[in-house]
């Protein structure tokens, strides 16, 4: 069970949308930043999905200081491609971040790509 934590000014839109998937092997559940660096660090969480108005920096902020520049990412308002995504998993990004005007584009390709992993 891939276990996905949202944060950030959309942290219930992307949620709700994660949810709305009806993905097997994801449970999606809202969080607080700092809440989600220590679940990540203590391994009680595989992921975060953040967000904030451009997707640059707030969405990551306090994920990137604590968790470390490599395992996170950040799309700012660009929408990736399907095999971005699974490069940026292989590669062991646990951390995402992207604008709230892309979270009905963004949410659903990580969602998708993470369920695939197992």
């Amino acid at each position: 069970m891939a276990k996905i934590l949202t944060g950030g000014v959309g942290k219930v839109e992307v949620a709700e949308t994660v949810k709305q998937l009806g993905l097997d092997g994801v449970e999606v559940t809202v969080s607080s930043d700092m809440d989600a660096a220590m679940k990540l660090r203590a391994g009680q969480a595989d992921y975060f999905l953040g967000t904030c108005h451009t997707g640059a920096g707030a969405s990551l902020g306090v994920l990137v200081g604590l968790m470390g520049q490599p395992a996170c990412h950040t799309f700012g308002r660009s929408v990736p491609a399907a095999d971005e995504v699974d490069a940026l998993l292989a590669d062991g990004k646990k951390v995402f971040g992207f604008s709230m005007d892309q979270i009905d584009a963004i949410a659903p390709l990580l969602a998708r790509a993470i369920a695939a992993r197992g």
